[in-house]
């Protein structure tokens, strides 16, 4: 029964907003793991230390909403 009540997670909204032709392979990996790969797409991810790292890496490539 403790599992109906779990708290909500905060998520953070991301979109990518610049192209990932000619960017490092580290970039172009990260942005595939959070679900990114054309211009224009938008996720939702978890707010965790690991989220922050990989919006860390390409935060210039992104925008981020809370």
């Amino acid at each position: 029964a403790s599992d109906v009540y779990k708290r909500q997670e905060k998520t953070l909204k991301i979109k990518l907003v610049k192209s990932l032709n000619g960017r490092l392979e580290k970039q172009i990996t990260t942005a595939y793991s959070l679900g990114l790969k054309k211009i224009g797409q938008t996720t939702e991810q978890p707010d965790n230390a690991a989220t922050r790292g990989k919006i860390k890496t390409i935060i210039h490539l992104i925008e981020v909403t809370e």
